[in-house]
C-alpha cells in the first residue's frame, strides 16, 4: 500500500472525503454545520476526480427531499435547483407496437418529489459546503490508499504528466498525499478505491455479492407542444426479452427538456446483448418516437448503478474510515432512487465521525464506529430491507418477477421471512455457441445514434499520451477466452466502444482498447467474465464532462 514518501507534497485534514457526489457533499456540509454549532474547528476536504463537481454525476433523476430537508431545511430559500415538481406518474408495459398502462407500484409514487439534474444539485451542494468552510478540490483522483499500521490515513492522488509507457514526461507532477484523521469514501458505484478497501479489509465476507445495472441516458430538447413538465414515466418489456431485467425512464424536466434513459441489469446472460443498442431500439417505440420527433439530442452519458440492495451492503467501516452512498450499495431499486439514501448516509457518517474524533482528538486513522448502528436505526435501512426481495425475484423472468413484486408489496408488505440472494454478474454469461445472436438496426442519426457521436456529446477527454487506465491482468484472456468462448462481450456491453477486436496486418484477432472513449461507467470492471479487466483511475480531470446529467 502507498506511503506518501519524501518527494510528495502532503496536506493534512481532520476529515477527507473521496468523491463529490450527493453522499460526500452531504457529509461535508453536516461536518461543518455541527462543528460550527459546537464552536470547534474541523478541517474538511472533498476531492473529486472529475474536472469539476458534477462532471461525472449521472442519474435519472427524480429526487425525494427527505434527506435534503434534514440537511438544509431552508433549501428553497437558498436557491436549490429543484424547480420541477412531479405532477404525474405513468407506468407502461411495452410490446413491440403497443404500450399498456399498468398500476403504478406504491414505491414508484412520486408526489412531493422533483425532477432534477443531479449534476446541478451537486454543484449547488458544493457551494453550500464551501460557504461553510469545506475545501473542495476537483480534478484530483484518489489513486491509492495511504495505509499506516493497518489503518487508512488518507489517499495518494494520481500522478500527472506520465507518458503512455509510464515514464515521467516533461510536465510530470507527482501525486499529492492527503492525510486525514478520518477518510469517508463516497466514490459512487464500483469506486476503485472502495473496491480495493473492500478487498483489503474483507468487508464483503458476510453479505451477498453485489449486482449492478447499466444506465444509458440522453437529454433531449423537444417540441414545446409535446412537453409535459413534471411527467414521470417508466416502462418495462420491449425491447428486452423476458429473461433480462431492465426498463426505461422518461422524465419531463424544465425548459422543454426530457431526460430519457434505459437501465439493463448486468446479470443478463446473452453475450451479444448491447445495453446501448437496446436503448436506441427503445426510442423507436411508437409511444416514445412521437415525443422525440422534431426534437434534438443534446447530451449523452452512461453509468453503472448498484442493484444488490439490503443483502449486498458490505461492512461499512474499516480502520480509518467508512463507505457511504452508492459505493456501499444504498440504492432503493424498486423505488428507482438512491440520492436520498446516499445523502442520509453522508449525514449519519458525519455525525459518527464527529463522535469518533472527539474520543481520539490527536489520532490519525480513526474509525467512525457508530456509523453502522446509526444507519441501521435509520429509515434508510428500513426502506432497503422492506424491498430487498423485489430485484432478485426477477431472475425468474419479467412476469414472475412482477407477480412476486406485487405479492411482496401488497400482501407481505416487505415482511417476508426470507431473503433472496444474488449471483455475481460476471458469472452469468453463457457461451456464444448457446446464445441467440442479436442484429441491431443501423442508427438513423436523427432518433437513433452510434457510439462515436454519443462519446462526443459526453464531452469525454483523456490525454492520449497518459498510461491506459484500463488494465488487463492477463493479456491472453481477451482472445483466448472472451472472444473464443463468449464472442467478445466487451465489444457489446461497453456503451462507448472502448473495446473492439481487430485484425492488423493479416494477423489473428487482438483486443484494441480505446481508453480515450471511456465515460467511467465501470461496466467492464463488473461484467468481464474472468474479471480480467481492472478499471483504475486515469489522470484527475479526465473522463466525461457532463453539464447537467
Amino acid at each position: 500500500m502507498a506511503n506518501a514518501g519524501d518527494d510528495r507534497e502532503v496536506m493534512e485534514f481532520d476529515v477527507l472525503i473521496v468523491g463529490g457526489g450527493p453522499a460526500g457533499l452531504s457529509a461535508a456540509i453536516r461536518l461543518r454545520q455541527e462543528a460550527a454549532k459546537a464552536g470547534a474547528e474541523i478541517s474538511v476536504c472533498v476531492i473529486e476526480k472529475g474536472s469539476e463537481i458534477g462532471a461525472h454525476v449521472l442519474s435519472g433523476a427524480v429526487i425525494e427531499t427527505v434527506a435534503l430537508d434534514e440537511l438544509i431545511p431552508d433549501w428553497k430559500a437558498k436557491g436549490a435547483p429543484l424547480h420541477t415538481p412531479v405532477r404525474e406518474d405513468s407506468f407502461l408495459f411495452l410490446t413491440e407496437k403497443r404500450a399498456l398502462p399498468l398500476p403504478t407500484p406504491p414505491t414508484m409514487h412520486n408526489a412531493g418529489n422533483y425532477v432534477v439534474s443531479l449534476g446541478s444539485l451537486c454543484r449547488w451542494l458544493a457551494q453550500q459546503a464551501e460557504a461553510l468552510g469545506a475545501d473542495i478540490f476537483a480534478g484530483f483522483a484518489a489513486a491509492e490508499p495511504w495505509i499506516e499500521d493497518g489503518k487508512l490515513v488518507g489517499v495518494i492522488t494520481g500522478d500527472m504528466g506520465r507518458l503512455a509507457d509510464g515514464s515521467e514526461g516533461p510536465n510530470f507532477q507527482p501525486g499529492v498525499g492527503l492525510r486525514a484523521r478520518v477518510t469517508l469514501v463516497a466514490e459512487g458505484c464500483r469506486g476503485s478505491l472502495a473496491q480495493e478497501l473492500i478487498r483489503r479489509y474483507d468487508l464483503a465476507k458476510d453479505c451477498q455479492p453485489q449486482t449492478y445495472g447499466l444506465g444509458v441516458k440522453e437529454i433531449w430538447d423537444i417540441d414545446p407542444a409535446k412537453h409535459k413538465p413534471g411527467l414521470v414515466m417508466h416502462t418495462v418489456g420491449w425491447p428486452l426479452t423476458s429473461d433480462v431485467y431492465g426498463g426505461s425512464f422518461v422524465y419531463h424536466a424544465a425548459d422543454n427538456q426530457v431526460a430519457i434513459g434505459f437501465v439493463v441489469g448486468l446479470d443478463y446472460r446473452n453475450p451479444f446483448l448491447s445495453p446501448f443498442e437496446e436503448f436506441q431500439r427503445f426510442k423507436t417505440h411508437p409511444a416514445i418516437r412521437g415525443m422525440l420527433e422534431g426534437g434534438k439530442r443534446v447530451a449523452f452519458g452512461a453509468r453503472a448503478l448498484a442493484e444488490g440492495g439490503y443483502q449486498s451492503i458490505p461492512k461499512l467501516i474499516f480502520p480509518g474510515g467508512a463507505l457511504i452512498g452508492d459505493c456501499a450499495g444504498l440504492v432503493n431499486v424498486p423505488k428507482v432512487k438512491g440520492t436520498h439514501t446516499a445523502m442520509m448516509s453522508g449525514i449519519l457518517a458525519a455525525d459518527a465521525t464527529l463522535a469518533a474524533l472527539a474520543k481520539e482528538p490527536e489520532a490519525y486513522g480513526v474509525t467512525p464506529t457508530l456509523y453502522p448502528a446509526k444507519l441501521q436505526d435509520s429509515w434508510v435501512m428500513d426502506e432497503l430491507k422492506a424491498v430487498r426481495n423485489v430485484r432478485p425475484a426477477f431472475r425468474w423472468g419479467l412476469m414472475a418477477g412482477m407477480a412476486y413484486a406485487a405479492l411482496d408489496t401488497y400482501v407481505l408488505r416487505g415482511c417476508a421471512p426470507w431473503t433472496f440472494g444474488h449471483h455475481p454478474d460476471h458469472t452469468r454469461l453463457i457461451p456464444a455457441a448457446k446464445a441467440r445472436p442479436i442484429v441491431y438496426p443501423k442508427p438513423d442519426g436523427v432518433l437513433t445514434f452510434d457510439r462515436a457521436s454519443s462519446v462526443y456529446l459526453a464531452n469525454t477527454t483523456h490525454d492520449e499520451n497518459q498510461p491506459v487506465h484500463l488494465k488487463l491482468r492477463d493479456q491472453e484472456v481477451p482472445v483466448a477466452t472472451n472472444l473464443a468462448v463468449y464472442g467478445g462481450p466487451e465489444a457489446f456491453y461497453c456503451p462507448v466502444g472502448v473495446y473492439e477486436f481487430v485484425r492488423d496486418g493479416g494477423e489473428g484477432p487482438a483486443l484494441r482498447i480505446n481508453a480515450a472513449n471511456c465515460v467511467h461507467c465501470k461496466t467492464c470492471d463488473i461484467k468481464d467474465p474472468l474479471q480480467n479487466i481492472c478499471w483504475t483511475v486515469p489522470e484527475g480531470g479526465s473522463g466525461p464532462n457532463y453539464p447537467n446529467m
